[in-house]
């Protein structure tokens, strides 16, 4: 599907007035946010008032993490307030007359932050991208729910491993401990994310998209 036609799928959905919530799910490294950070600017532009609002901003905190003893494999789908993004979702589609705020993910000090995007009443669509969007288990399913669509990005798995590893370099990686990062973290999670991708409303193929 080419990116006029998923634009034009957006408008769609958004013409009952309705605020729209977009996800978009795949594997680590898959160009998810790509992919977000484009239709948000390409809504925006054309007149649909659209934000990005991401999963990662989920992220339990690095603190809790080693309290948990999930530090090691941060990012695996027990590392987020699953909880805690259903309700920002459900806000997002009930409370239009109000400022909602989400937190992001600061990837230099990799910790979410809290209250940092603003989601006006005059937002018409709402972007939001992770990994588990799909899962079956409690609550992720309810999270489905909550979304107008959720569509799956997925890229040549070459480009996507080397992508992968190349971020977690740029963030403070050596090349070493970036390649076991993505043996031993990134891909047992993206199995399990792969296994989720008949659930989606549509693919999308980024080595395709223009």
């Amino acid at each position: 599907m080419s990116g006029d036609e998923l634009l034009q799928r957006v408008r769609g959905l958004a013409a009952t007035g309705e605020r729209v919530v977009v996800g978009i799910a795949g594997c680590p490294g898959a160009g998810k946010s790509t992919l977000a950070g484009w239709l948000v600017e390409r809504l925006s532009a054309a007149g649909l008032p659209a934000v990005w609002v991401p999963m990662d901003g989920f992220h339990l905190a690095d603190v809790e993490l080693e309290r948990l003893g999930r530090l090691g494999r941060k990012g695996a789908i027990d590392t987020f307030d699953a909880h805690g993004y259903l309700a920002l979702l459900r806000r997002l589609r009930a409370e239009t007359a109000t400022v909602v705020y989400a937190p992001s993910f600061d990837r230099d000090i990799e910790q979410p932050i809290a209250g940092a995007i603003a989601v006006p009443p005059a937002a018409r669509v709402v972007v939001s991208e992770g990994n588990y969007l799909l899962a079956a288990d409690e609550p992720w399913r309810q999270v489905r729910q909550a979304m107008t669509e959720v569509w799956y990005a997925e890229v040549d798995d070459r480009v996507r491993l080397e992508r992968l590893t190349r971020r977690h370099v740029e963030f403070g990686k050596s090349p070493d401990q970036a390649a076991r990062w993505v043996a031993e973290v990134d891909e047992p999670n993206a199995v399990a994310i792969r296994a989720t991708r008949a659930g989606a409303d549509l693919l999308v193929d980024l080595d395709r998209r223009r």
